[in-house]
């Protein structure tokens, strides 16, 4: 029997992901380069220590471009796309399933808390959240573990006890990493991603389908 569910943030409860890539992707070929999504799922989930696609033109293609500028223009395409985003289907229908139940509700996110609160505020359900952690509280972001084991100290449960909710491998790998099953809705970009195999791993298109009883 679970005791906690802990959601991960971005294209978890909301796509924000897909808008990133394709925001991206169209800049990139403006430029006459190719942003596949293999390349750019390595940022996914996680920083852009691996790859940082606001650097990737001048530093491995060797384009000149106005750094500022080329990021207020991806900045400005993201947030046209994202207007046309809503929340994933099932969150709403799981918090408050959640909460009836009496289970704890927790937040690990790799972006910050500025970002992660923005969103829940406009979505109306910050309120459900009994902790958040994001990468302004650790030193490494997913697929590091640790935002997940901060998370299940502050919620008070063991790993075993609890739930993450997760789209991308690499937050998979991170709620994995911190002992944690892993019910995986990937969305739109990360369905075609490639996830490791494990046990622990619940997959499922919908969070309609999952059969909360087995955990």
């Amino acid at each position: 029997m679970i005791k906690a569910i802990i959601f991960d943030f971005d294209g978890t409860i909301l796509d924000t992901e897909t808008p990133w890539y394709y925001a991206f992707r169209d800049a990139y070929k403006q430029h006459g380069v190719e942003l596949s999504l293999e390349l750019y799922s390595s940022c996914i989930g996680t920083n852009n220590d691996g790859f940082n696609p606001y650097e990737y033109l001048s530093t491995e293609h060797g384009i000149q471009i106005d750094k500022q500028s080329f990021k207020q223009a991806i900045h400005l395409e993201h947030t046209a796309r994202m207007e046309r985003e809503e929340i994933r289907p099932g969150i709403r229908e799981l918090l408050e399933h959640a909460r009836a139940e009496g289970l704890r509700i927790g937040l690990a996110s790799s972006s910050s808390y500025k970002w992660v609160d923005k969103y829940l505020t406009s979505l109306g359900i910050r309120n459900y959240f009994e902790c958040i952690r994001t990468s302004d509280d650790v030193a490494e972001v997913k697929p590091n573990p640790e935002l997940y084991l901060q998370a299940l100290e502050a919620l008070g449960v063991e790993a075993a006890e609890a739930v993450a909710i997760e789209d991308s491998p690499n937050g998979a790998r991170a709620a994995i990493a911190a002992g944690m099953h892993c019910v995986v809705v990937p969305n739109e970009l990360t369905k075609v991603l490639a996830f490791d195999a494990s046990p622990l791993y619940y997959h499922a298109d919908s969070l309609a389908e999952v059969d909360w009883s087995r955990f």
